[in-house]
C-alpha cells in the first residue's frame, strides 16, 4: 500500500470513527466548527467525512444544522451487545460463586443502560432482570456505574433529555443530588442502588475500564441479605472481575 493509499483509504476510516467517538462523547448535537476544534481538523476535512456517514445514516443533521449520531448506530448497538454479553459469563458465574448472589452485566444504550447478560444465584429468593431490558441510568446500580464514567456535563445533558423519574422513596430526583452521588461513588470506586429502582433490593455496581463501549457489573440481591457493610467484602471481588473483563474484552 502506499502513502496516498494509507491516507486515502485507512487515515479516513480512522477519521470518521473519530468523528463518531467525538459525537457520542459530547452527547448532543454539535455544530461543525465544534467538531473540528474537538478533532483537531480543518472545516472542510469535517464537512467531507461529515456528509459520508449522514449518507449511510449514521449521523443525521437536525434542524438548526447542527448533527448528532444517527439511527443506523441502533442496530450496529443492538448486534454488540448481543455478542457482547455471552462471552462475559463465566467471569459473572464466578461473580456468583464467590459472592453468592445474582451478578449482571450492561451497557450504555443511547441514553439508557441494557443488561447483556445475567447469572442468577442460588438461593430460591434472589433477583431476577431480563437480559434485554433497559433501565434509567440515575435508579440502578449498573446505570450509576455508567453515569462513572461520563464527565459531568454529559451526565447533565443526559438528565436533562430523560429526566430523573421516581421509582421509589429512595429514587433520586434531583440532578445535584444525583452528582453527589456519582462524586461519592468515584472515591470508593463502586456505586449503589439502594432500593432505588425496585424496594427491597441492593446492588453494588462497578464499571468495566477499557470496555469497547461503557459497560458495568453488578451483584444484586435482596437487601435483607445484601446488607450495606458487605460493600467491603464485595467491592473488590467485583473489581477484580471488572479488569479481567477489560483484559478479556482487549485481547
Amino acid at each position: 500500500m502506499t502513502k496516498s493509499q494509507a491516507s486515502n483509504g485507512v487515515q479516513s476510516v480512522e477519521r470518521a470513527f473519530d468523528v463518531l467517538e467525538i459525537m457520542a462523547a459530547v452527547g448532543e448535537p454539535i455544530g461543525l466548527s465544534e467538531l473540528a476544534a474537538e478533532a483537531d481538523l480543518p472545516i472542510p476535512t469535517i464537512h467531507r467525512l461529515v456528509s459520508t456517514v449522514l449518507r449511510r445514516g449514521y449521523v443525521r443533521q437536525l434542524p438548526n444544522k447542527q448533527y448528532a449520531l444517527g439511527p443506523r448506530l441502533i442496530r450496529l448497538g443492538q448486534g454488540a451487545s448481543q455478542q457482547f454479553g455471552p462471552s462475559s459469563r463465566s467471569q459473572l458465574a464466578s461473580l456468583v460463586q464467590e459472592i453468592g448472589e445474582t451478578a449482571n452485566m450492561a451497557v450504555l444504550d443511547i441514553d439508557m443502560a441494557v443488561y447483556v447478560a445475567q447469572v442468577a444465584s442460588n438461593h430460591t429468593m434472589r433477583t431476577f432482570i431480563e437480559v434485554g431490558r433497559r433501565v434509567h441510568l440515575h435508579c440502578t446500580g449498573v446505570g450509576k456505574a455508567l453515569l462513572l464514567q461520563m464527565p459531568e456535563q454529559s451526565v447533565r445533558s443526559l438528565i436533562a433529555r430523560v429526566g430523573l423519574p421516581r421509582f421509589t422513596e429512595n429514587s433520586i430526583t434531583d440532578v445535584e443530588a444525583l452528582n453527589a452521588d456519582i462524586a461519592r461513588s468515584r472515591v470508593r470506586g463502586f456505586a449503589i442502588d439502594d432500593g432505588e429502582q425496585e424496594i427491597g433490593v441492593r446492588c453494588f455496581a462497578v464499571p468495566v475500564p477499557g470496555a469497547p463501549i461503557p459497560t458495568a457489573i453488578s451483584v444484586s440481591g435482596p437487601a435483607i441479605r445484601l446488607r450495606l457493610d458487605a460493600a467491603e467484602r464485595v467491592a473488590p471481588v467485583m473489581q477484580r472481575a471488572a479488569k479481567e473483563l477489560s483484559t478479556a474484552f482487549q485481547g
